[in-house]
């Protein structure tokens, strides 16, 4: 496993993709999560939304010394709305519409948070949707049950896989933890 200077990495995440990444990174760790209502700040940019979004994550859960928390946030934009986590079918429809045959950004706030000190980044990935056909959305919606996911997607399911045509920027980060920036910020932790 990955050292981390001594400190006891916790993810304070339930996502199971979140937890397979970051298994597959080396790093050993447990899991602590806490129920959050996530109401972003008003006024923020999307960057600063999904870093305030981990950053709210990171001072909701309870740490001991020694420990250094890890929480990410993803928030999609399209037409400078943000697409939240749908709460129905007909909400999940309506975002896979929106997002059909176009782009659209994936942001994911990192917040790392020990005892005496926190930093945080954010990660951004254009993502880009051929046409969707209704039949298409409507399959995956019924078979994937898409409602835990901002967006109503996941890339690494089958709607991603036949759907999206191009993506700039990190893979990782769509499927909810941009790796490349986590393990940058969780090497530089110690040295701030």
């Amino acid at each position: 496993m990955l050292d981390l200077n001594g400190y006891k990495l916790v993810l304070g995440s339930a996502s199971p993709r979140r937890k397979a990444l970051l298994d597959e990174m080396g790093f050993s760790f447990v899991q602590r999560t806490v129920d959050l209502d996530e109401i972003p700040a008003e006024g923020l940019s999307p960057n600063a939304v999904a870093e305030d979004l981990a950053r709210q994550k990171a001072e909701a859960i309870e740490i001991t010394e020694g420990e250094l928390l890890l929480c990410a946030d993803t928030i999609v934009v399209v037409d400078h709305d943000l697409l939240a986590k749908p709460a129905d079918r007909e909400e999940a429809l309506s975002m896979l519409r929106r997002i059909s045959g176009r782009s659209h950004q994936v942001i994911t706030g990192v917040c790392l948070r020990s005892l005496g000190r926190s930093i945080c980044g954010h990660a951004l990935t254009k993502v880009h949707f051929r046409e969707l056909k209704e039949s298409e959305m409507e399959y995956y919606i019924d078979e994937f049950q898409p409602f835990d996911k901002a967006g109503a997607y996941g890339i690494q399911e089958w709607i991603g896989m036949i759907g999206v045509d191009r993506i700039k920027g990190d893979y990782y980060n769509v499927v909810g933890l941009p790796c490349a920036l986590v393990y940058d910020l969780l090497q530089r932790f110690p040295e701030e």
